[in-house]
């Protein structure tokens, strides 16, 4: 694959403040017989911190470039996302219009009203509500049909697409972050993260590929099944392969999806992942969100246990932040605890 130079051309809003932290957990090293390490996306810095940061840089780069004062986005209940974008928003001058959708069943009033909800309405975010959480075409419609409504009253809004058939442009940030692990870390073996959207999953495997590195890049299903992940990773890749101008066929031989962390699904606790959530808050003093990087470093442990991480490898884990989300599901997480 030819490397690619620069990402110049694409327009990019300053959100970050440099490199993210690359940090050995050595307890957990030692503990586990391998060398690992955490790539610390959750001190991104803005609104609380995540993944998301990167992704926006590039959204809201051309969200400027096209004169918008207004950014609209969907996401679930207790989205990093949207949170993100409100904080986003809030440090450019614009305003943010949030949607939530109902992609979590059987919910307590926490879910509704603390975690990323609280902090969204503190940013003075507009929220609407949408009742399917499985609609991604239906979701980013009513994002549209509320942009029309604010063009009416003079503003000048920008979408932020949740569906496949739009570019994606928040990988790019993913590409860059690649790169920067990369010269962080010339050698690791395998980098985890989690796979949902399929931007922060396929960004990274394509800055990695493009470093020239060819270690292998796992990513843990917290939305859909593999076989689903796998179908919506090859259309990410070849999206974001046409936005790149390189080849997409090595990317989608690099494809590596594993679901054994997802049950009983999206948003929802298992004893797998609750375990892994408190192994690393006990063993690291780190604490890890419910819905994402939870359910990623529970794909570590199986990777661990099955072999397929071998003993003595260098990994590294994306921790992808979403740390207000703890409070959204404090009655989940404290039902166990004494």
């Amino acid at each position: 694959m030819a490397r690619k130079d620069n990402l110049d051309r694409f327009p990019r809003a300053q959100l970050m403040s440099g490199p993210t932290p690359l940090e050995r957990l050595d307890r957990l090293s030692a503990e586990l017989g391998i060398d690992l390490w955490l790539k610390r996306d959750d001190l991104t810095g803005l609104g609380f911190g995540g993944n998301k940061t990167r992704q926006l840089e590039f959204y809201l780069g051309d969200a400027l470039k096209q004169g918008a004062d207004t950014i609209l986005i969907t996401g679930a209940v207790q989205s990093n996302f949207v949170r993100s974008a409100a904080a986003a928003a809030a440090k450019l001058g614009m305003q943010s219009v949030l949607q939530l959708e109902e992609r979590v069943p059987d919910m307590g009033e926490a879910y509704y009203s603390s975690g990323n909800v609280l902090l969204a309405k503190i940013l003075g975010a507009e929220h609407m509500s949408y009742p399917e959480g499985e609609d991604e075409t239906g979701a980013d419609a009513a994002l549209h049909a509320r942009a029309e409504e604010l063009k009416t009253q003079g503003r000048t809004p920008y979408v932020i697409h949740l569906g496949l058939n739009h570019p994606p442009l928040g990988a790019l940030g993913y590409v860059v972050a690649g790169q920067e692990l990369c010269l962080q870390m010339p050698d690791f073996d395998a980098v985890i993260v989690p796979s949902g959207s399929g931007a922060t999953h396929g960004g990274l495997l394509t800055g990695v590929a493009l470093a020239e590195s060819d270690s292998s890049v796992f990513g843990v299903c917290v939305r859909r099944d593999r076989d689903k992940q796998r179908a919506r990773m090859t259309t990410v890749l070849q999206k974001l392969a046409e936005l790149l101008g390189i080849d997409a066929e090595p990317l989608l031989n690099r494809i590596n999806v594993l679901d054994e962390a997802l049950p009983p699904g999206y948003g929802k606790l298992s004893e797998m992942t609750r375990a892994a959530l408190e192994k690393m808050a006990r063993t690291e003093g780190i604490f890890l969100d419910p819905v994402y990087s939870a359910k990623t470093f529970a794909g570590l442990l199986h990777l661990v246990n099955t072999g397929e991480i071998q003993p003595g490898q260098k990994v590294v884990m994306l921790h992808t932040g979403g740390l207000p989300a703890l409070f959204g599901y404090q009655n989940e997480l404290a039902s166990d605890l004494p």
